[in-house]
């Protein structure tokens, strides 16, 4: 496993924390592997995190601040070693442009549910929901594909 591309509908709340996750833990591991985040939808391109996405991580030494939204293109596909989808609309609409290397985060200690987008939570809470979902799944994709034992600090 060389490349993780994390994929939610804009790409600024969800993946980017999964994104940032990810680097830490492999960080933490010494592990080369490549991870990025996208969207599928267009409407956030260029533009950093949301401010509620960036205040969870950073509770949690990540940071995120510096990550810019992109959409995800076809040539994602055979770029990157998977594709995580966060939620079953994501995956649906990866299916559709022909993603076959594709797998559900929630799939990784959730019973295949979604990680939900936080915006439908009332006030800070919800993220702090998504971001303990989304590092538990992380850390349970990262001892999948690594073969390390990993945990939350």
């Amino acid at each position: 496993m060389n490349s993780i591309l994390f994929v939610c509908l804009g790409n600024i709340c969800r993946s980017p924390i999964a994104e940032g996750v990810a680097r830490k833990r492999l960080e933490e591991l010494n592990h080369d592997i490549i991870v990025d985040s996208a969207g599928t939808g267009s409407w956030h391109v260029g533009e950093a995190p949301c401010k509620h996405s960036v205040k969870v991580a950073q509770n949690h030494a990540v940071d995120i601040s510096n990550l810019r939204a992109r959409q995800v293109k076809k040539a994602d596909f055979s770029a990157f070693d998977l594709i995580v989808a966060l939620d079953q609309s994501n995956y649906r609409d990866l299916k559709a442009l022909g993603c076959q290397n594709l797998v559900k985060l929630g799939d990784y200690g959730f019973e295949g549910a979604d990680v939900p987008d936080p915006f439908f939570f009332d006030g800070f809470e919800g993220f702090e929901h998504v971001y303990a979902m989304i590092e538990s799944c992380v850390d349970r994709l990262l001892s999948s594909v690594c073969g390390d034992t990993i945990s939350s600090s």
